[in-house]
C-alpha cells in the first residue's frame, strides 16, 4: 500500500479536491493500491465540511463531493506518507514545523503541472469566487497524469522490495529449513 496525503492550509479546498480528482483518476487509470488523504497545515477551519464552492465545482465535474471533514496533519502521519503532496511552499515549510525535520517525502503539487513554474503554487481560491475553484480544477486535472505516473513508479518500488526480501518466514513454514 502506498500512502499519499495533500496538505493545504485549512483543509476545506485545494487538499480535498485534490485527493478526490486523484481518486477518480487513479481508478479510471487501474492503479490500486494507493490510499489517499487529504489534510490541513493550519487549526483554523478543523472539522469543517469541504467548501460549498470547492463542492460545487467537484459535483459540476462529476467527481465526488460528500462526507468531508477538514483535520490537521500529524507527525506521525507526516512519518508513515510515502508521498505528501503541499499546494503553497508555506505548506511544506509549516509540514517540516509539524514534523521537527526535514521531509524527503514532501512535493509541491505544481511539480506534476506541465504548465507550472518551479515553485509554483496552486492558488488559494478562497478569498474570490467560484472561478478560482474552477482554475485549481484546471490545475488539478493538468497534473493527474504526472502524479498518477508517480504512484506507479512508487507502487512499483515497493513490488521491487517486496521480490528483495524474498519469502516471508510464514512461507517458509513446514519445509523442513
Amino acid at each position: 500500500m502506498v500512502r499519499v496525503v495533500f496538505v493545504c492550509w485549512g483543509n476545506i479546498c485545494r487538499s480535498p479536491m485534490a485527493e478526490r480528482v486523484a481518486r477518480h483518476h487513479l481508478e479510471q487509470a487501474g492503479i490500486d493500491g494507493v490510499e489517499l488523504s487529504s489534510a490541513a497545515t493550519s487549526r483554523e477551519e478543523l472539522g469543517e465540511p469541504i467548501d460549498p464552492r470547492a463542492a460545487r465545482t467537484l459535483r459540476q465535474a462529476g467527481y465526488d463531493a460528500d462526507g468531508h471533514v477538514a483535520r490537521q496533519i500529524t507527525p506521525s502521519e507526516l512519518d508513515a506518507a510515502d508521498l505528501v503532496v503541499g499546494m503553497e511552499a508555506i505548506h511544506l515549510e509549516r509540514m517540516r514545523r509539524i514534523a521537527g525535520r526535514p521531509l524527503t517525502n514532501a512535493v509541491l503539487f505544481s511539480t506534476f503541472d506541465p504548465q507550472a513554474d518551479e515553485g509554483d503554487g496552486v492558488p488559494d481560491p478562497w478569498y474570490g469566487g467560484q472561478s478560482g475553484f474552477d482554475d485549481v480544477l484546471d490545475t488539478l486535472l493538468r497534473g493527474m497524469p504526472a502524479f498518477a505516473q508517480r504512484c506507479r513508479e512508487l507502487l512499483d518500488g515497493r513490488a521491487h522490495l517486496a521480490g528483495e526480501r524474498g519469502p516471508s518466514r510464514s512461507s517458509d513454514a513446514g519445509l523442513g529449513a
